[in-house]
């Protein structure tokens, strides 16, 4: 059971049957609702024509399985999988470990239900199923394609179904769309026919079937077969052709292993989604990030060759500005020796007095001597507030006391 195995559901399953000439595997066509049918010789080319996304579903022929009609006290339904199962060991010559089985009931009364029993040797359906499962497909469901004939043509009643198997007849008897009994036919000689079916309706009568059916159903592949098998049951057979779709039944012959398995590959189907969404952002938020480096990369390139560009001119407004704050001391009258001293005269505390005054291009000095520290102090406030002096920015020094108690200051003063 080796292969990468993919269960990611499709829309539709994959249905694979036995067919008269070796297999049919169906699935859904187009979208008009339509099935498409294609024959195959084996499950090999069954497999050959499968995806990874298929949910197959496996009809097993009736020379795999063991069909029995059990009928069984009425209780718990939850009880009946125990009670058929210790019927079905009865049966098989194989340890309860080997068999998968399952049940459905066919009818049920006050006092006993009369119940289908399946029951299927693991190493056989694994011998069958081993073309697929050596591919990687592990079907999701194993049934009986009997019973899904059964389902589709006589979901009620009772009734015959013929149909080949291969090169084997198949005779199938159904209770309500359930298997209740089946046997596989000596040949499909007419001669031989006449013989085997009315055996094969005197053991169902023995096993507690009635031979009496209200429907019996010929695929129409056995057409040549159809006036032998009114002359035997006194009843025209309907034709029945290959289900498109087969019918969704309950009965389930898959092993518990391949359902462990299954199990274990949906979880790690979807770790590795998961995966690929979080790989998926990862990349996607490292390609936003890559995109964003070369924008900023692209808008810087701009930037500077803007700047490269722009340098001339950049170049020329600061020699503008530097040569306007050289001139600015001989044309800008806030700088004008007279109207700052002018200005500095009006700043003057009552007997402050100016004694040097000194002014460049770059600064200019004042020193004067104030009766006491608080006037120099007051002097520089005065001089700070002058709106005529605002083309200044001025600093007073602390004041040095001289021996007659008088304040001598310096007041700086820096064009802004």
């Amino acid at each position: 059971m080796e292969g990468t195995v993919n269960i990611e559901p499709s829309s539709e399953p994959v249905f694979i049957a036995p067919s008269g000439t070796g297999w049919n595997l169906t699935r859904a066509g187009n979208e008009n609702g339509n099935w498409d049918v294609r024959s195959v010789s084996d499950l090999n080319e069954a497999a050959d024509l499968l995806s990874a996304t298929d949910e197959v579903i496996l009809g097993l022929p009736i020379d795999a399985i063991l069909a029995q009609r059990l009928r069984l006290p009425t209780v718990d339904p939850s009880e009946f999988a125990e009670m058929v199962r210790i019927q079905v060991e009865k049966t098989l010559p194989y340890p309860p470990e080997e068999v998968t089985s399952d049940y459905e009931v066919i009818e049920q009364g006050e006092t006993d239900s009369v119940v289908s029993a399946v029951a299927v040797h693991n190493q056989r359906l694994v011998d069958l199923a081993g073309p697929l499962l050596s591919r990687g497909f592990i079907p999701r469901q194993v049934t009986v394609y009997a019973r899904q004939r059964a389902a589709s043509h006589a979901a009620e009643g009772r009734a015959l179904f013929i149909y080949p198997e291969g090169e084997k007849l198949i005779s199938a008897i159904s209770e309500n769309g359930k298997i209740s009994f089946t046997r596989t036919l000596a040949n499909s000689e007419p001669a031989q026919l006449e013989s085997d079916l009315p055996q094969m309706a005197l053991s169902a009568e023995l096993q507690g079937v009635s031979s009496d059916f209200p429907s019996v159903l010929l695929d129409e592949s056995c057409l040549p077969l159809r006036d032998t098998i009114e002359r035997i049951f006194t009843q025209r057979p309907a034709l029945i052709a290959p289900e498109t779709p087969p019918a969704s039944v309950k009965l389930n012959l898959a092993p518990e292993e391949w359902k462990a398995r299954r199990l274990a590959l949906v979880r790690r189907a979807q770790w590795r989604k998961r995966l690929l969404w979080a790989g998926g952002i990862y990349a996607g938020l490292f390609a936003l990030f890559a995109l964003y480096v070369l924008i900023i990369h692209w808008q810087v390139g701009r930037v500077k060759k803007a700047i490269e560009r722009d340098q001339p001119k950049v170049d020329f407004v600061k020699s503008t500005e530097a040569n306007w704050k050289a001139l600015a001391p001989a044309i800008d009258p806030r700088f004008y020796p007279v109207e700052v001293l002018f200005h500095l005269f009006q700043s003057l505390p009552k007997d402050v007095q100016i004694t040097v005054y000194d002014q460049s291009a770059r600064s200019l000095s004042v020193q004067g001597e104030a009766p006491n520290a608080a006037l120099a102090y007051q002097f520089a406030d005065k001089v700070k507030a002058n709106p005529g002096l605002r083309a200044f920015t001025f600093e007073l020094g602390p004041p040095r006391i001289l021996p007659n108690g008088h304040a001598q200051f310096r007041l700086e003063g820096k064009p802004k």
